[in-house]
């Protein structure tokens, strides 16, 4: 699923992640990062025929976390792994949570690309959002093009028709989940350094499932452990090369470039399911993609414009 999704890309404007300007470097760490996410999704979904979502999730979360281990211990000290505000950081690990198994419950029904598209939807919810809960001002613009994101997922969806398939509302519920997210990552900007709230995410989200665990736990055999061990190490391959994508280049950059992971998806789909998206829901795509392409740019560009003293009649809109 979406890059963001999995992986804490953190915000190219806070002091957590130094950037240092190298533009092409950070696209091919990105392009590399959500070309692996895919693989990792494909797994799931062939894990589904026989085990319940929320022990892949188990899996997926726990592999990751035993991955992350060593390299923290290297790397972090451990009072740097407290967080400042430790029940924000649960709830967005809820937050996360949620999406993981929204996502996984939807994959194991429909195309990879089909959910994905609809998991993309996430930061134009953030976008949506942000007045309310970050008093952040929105302008027209970028309303109009959260309105025509939304269509984009309808498109997708398309109730109503025959075509239509419940399990589409879980694709849905996957991109309002990470929405909210993103909206408490920004909440948490600068707090912790990536690796240590990728801790935060892993713990929370392996302890939580642990507990559902034993009414849905089906031994998946020596087979399935590894098919999950390989899940975890491609979740954790892929979130390194994110963050290490945000290190080098400026946010609207790199993440213009993470809808690539749809064109990956559609082909991990193609090769190992033989699912392809039919022409409406491309088009779907293509709608829900540009919005957030220029939601993305159009906050770029906003968040380097100086901020001018507010004159009588208050701060300007956005043209």
């Amino acid at each position: 699923m979406s890059a963001a999704l999995r992986a804490d890309r953190g915000d190219a404007h806070s002091p957590a992640i130094r950037r240092d300007d190298r533009p092409l470097a950070g696209i091919a760490l990105m392009v590399l990062g959500v070309s692996t996410l895919p693989l990792m999704d494909g797994i799931a979904k062939y894990l589904s025929a026989d085990l319940h979502v929320i022990q892949i999730a188990w899996g997926r979360y726990l592999f990751h976390l035993l991955i992350l281990l060593p390299l923290l211990a290297w790397r972090v000290p451990v009072r740097a792994l407290l967080p400042r505000d430790p029940g924000l950081h649960a709830v967005r690990s809820a937050f996360l949570l949620g999406t993981t198994l929204c996502y996984f419950g939807a994959i194991s029904f429909l195309p990879l690309a089909d959910v994905l598209s609809l998991a993309f939807i996430g930061p134009l919810v953030c976008t949506a959002l942000s007045p309310l809960v970050l008093r952040e001002h929105v302008g027209p613009r970028r309303w109009a093009a959260v309105a025509i994101g939304f269509a984009g997922a309808l498109i997708v969806i398309r109730p109503g028709l025959t075509v239509f398939h419940p399990a589409s509302l879980l694709g849905l519920g996957a991109g309002l989940c990470y929405g909210a997210y993103l909206v408490t990552t920004r909440r948490l900007s600068g707090s912790n350094p990536p690796m240590v709230t990728l801790f935060h995410t892993a713990v929370i989200g392996a302890g939580a499932l642990s507990v559902a665990l034993p009414f849905v736990w089906v031994e998946p055999g020596l087979s399935g452990w590894a098919w999950m061990a390989t899940m975890g190490a491609l979740g954790a391959l892929a979130h390194f090369l994110i963050i290490a994508s945000f290190e080098r280049a400026a946010a609207p950059v790199v993440a213009s470039v993470s809808y690539i992971e749809i064109v990956a998806a559609a082909a991990v789909g193609w090769f190992a399911f033989g699912d392809f998206p039919d022409d409406w829901t491309w088009i779907g795509i293509g709608v829900i993609v540009a919005s957030g392409v220029f939601v993305s740019v159009r906050e770029g560009r906003l968040r380097r414009l100086p901020t001018a003293p507010a004159g009588p009649a208050g701060p300007q809109p956005e043209e």
